[in-house]
């Protein structure tokens, strides 16, 4: 009897295998589909099961600053916590960085590609997020290695760091040497590295290879003031797979893909509207009293329309439901 009284409740049973399940459908049938369908779907897309992996870089790629920010509080939100993959393009602003962190208490890959952070917002809130193995800030030009110094004496679980850049983001650039001394004392457990493009030297890349004893892969491509004799390779550093400085068409495989989300030989699962809008908006969602005081709580209301969503994302692009 007492193993049956530990059981979950079935209820969050189903709610947990719908969240598996929705998961492999996309961003905009989540948000605009799912919900139409019965009360129980509708739970889900709310609830946290649906949210333990966001990934809204594609979608990202194509929204304005004001759109990412209000996707992201609803999301997160709706994780309660509980997401443990976050990937995002182009973050707007140091606040929503600092929103993140306050709910990353599970949160183990996080990509932020071309996003406006810096140095000091980074230094403050890195600490909360110590359990991430995974960190893409790739073309985040507001950063440097005080950020990356930060990232590594707080992520002490680091296996992968991709930190590229566009070669033109880097023309006017000296030379980051900087940033490779701070992945060097900071990040000794790193085993996949992408660098390529940064305006690193030989003596850089010798500090990681020294410092990073784990390091399996290392990308260097286009960082044209590295020379790596091949014999010292082989001999000093035979276990590291390493790309460049030459720039090829192509990868046959992308480490990035096929490694992401690894940690310790693991690989895991992966307000809308004003508040002065009508309550009798969220009446319309059909839910329990309990339920909408939650929501109205956090001053966030998600309107539905003919069983979906409706103007509460018709301003990312997607169409309303008849």
């Amino acid at each position: 009897m007492a193993d049956v009284a530990k059981m979950p409740a079935w209820e969050e049973l189903i709610q947990d295998a719908l969240g598996l399940i929705f998961r492999n459908l996309s961003l905009q049938e989540i948000l605009t589909v799912v919900p139409r369908v019965c009360k129980s779907w509708r739970r889900a897309v709310i609830g946290p099961y649906c949210w333990q992996e966001i990934d809204i870089e594609d979608w990202s790629r194509r929204a304005e600053p004001e759109q990412i920010e209000r996707m992201l509080q609803l999301l997160v939100r709706w994780s309660c916590g509980s997401f443990r993959r976050l990937a995002v393009y182009g973050l707007p602003n140091n606040s929503l960085l600092s929103f993140i962190a306050d709910h990353a208490f599970s949160l183990q890959s996080l990509k932020l590609p071309r996003s406006e952070i810096s140095d000091i917002v980074v230094e403050q809130v890195a600490a909360k997020f110590s359990k991430i193995t995974f960190l893409d800030i790739s073309s985040c030009k507001k950063i440097g290695s005080r950020a990356l110094k930060a990232f590594g004496n707080n992520c002490k679980s680091l296996v992968g760091l991709r930190r590229t850049m566009h070669p033109l983001e880097v023309a006017d650039d000296v030379n980051e040497d900087d940033e490779a001394l701070a992945i060097a004392v900071s990040m000794p457990k790193l085993r996949y590295l992408e660098l390529a493009y940064l305006l690193l030297t030989t003596k850089g890349v010798l500090e990681i290879l020294s410092g990073c004893k784990e390091l399996e892969f290392l990308d260097i491509r286009g960082c044209w003031n590295v020379k790596l004799e091949e014999v010292f390779m082989k001999e000093k550093h035979a276990g590291v797979k390493v790309l460049g400085p030459d720039v090829v068409d192509s990868y046959e495989k992308s480490f990035w893909e096929e490694c992401s989300d690894y940690s310790d030989g693991s690989m895991f699962l992966w307000e809308f509207r004003d508040d002065d809008d009508d309550d009798d908006d969220v009446s319309a969602w059909d839910v329990d009293e309990d339920d909408v005081d939650e929501q109205r709580s956090e001053r966030l209301q998600v309107r539905f329309y003919g069983g979906g969503f409706n103007e509460a994302f018709a301003g990312f692009g997607w169409p309303l439901f008849p």
